[in-house]
């Protein structure tokens, strides 16, 4: 009797494969390790560096998925809701959607994390936005960045204290 078996195709992505995106003129960047669809849609997977003293994203919050920071170096500082905390190596904050966050590095540390989206949304094309924001000779404008961010599934709240 021959018995088959059904076997999935596994994804395999070498860094040399994934692309970078500069993502601010601080030179933060994010890299772009399991897209949404380049892995089912299930999740999407980044890593993403920040130089010290830097900002990351203001508050905001998405609505069709969540979002969660694994920080591999350094230390990043995580806004959720009304909560503050300082994250280092191996710690995770997991953002359920609809929470309302922010993030950026303090004046003593770098940070790099990975960011997981799931399910997997095409963040990609956010991030491509920032670094085509930041290779521009004029930065854009407030009302500029929101808008582009809309249509990204990302609503950002400029009046939320942040931090």
């Amino acid at each position: 009797m021959d018995v088959s078996f059904p076997e999935p195709s596994a994804v395999w992505r070498p860094v040399a494969d994934t692309e970078r995106a500069v993502t601010s003129r601080t030179g933060s960047w994010t890299r772009f390790a399991a897209p949404g669809g380049a892995v089912g849609g299930g999740f999407g997977l980044f890593e993403s560096w920040i130089p010290p003293d830097s900002p990351g994203a203001m508050p905001h919050y998405h609505s069709g998925f969540t979002e969660s920071f694994y920080v591999l170096d350094g230390r990043l500082r995580i806004m959720t809701g009304t909560d503050r905390t300082e994250a280092g190596p191996g710690d995770l904050v997991h953002v359920p959607t609809g929470g309302v966050h922010a993030f950026r590095t303090g004046p003593d540390s770098d940070a790099r994390f990975l960011i997981l989206f799931v399910p997997g949304a095409p963040r990609e094309r956010y991030f491509r936005g920032l670094a085509e924001f930041a290779a521009r000779a004029e930065p854009p404008t407030p009302a500029e960045v929101d808008a582009f961010a809309l249509t990204c599934d990302q609503v950002n709240l400029r009046d939320h204290p942040g931090f």
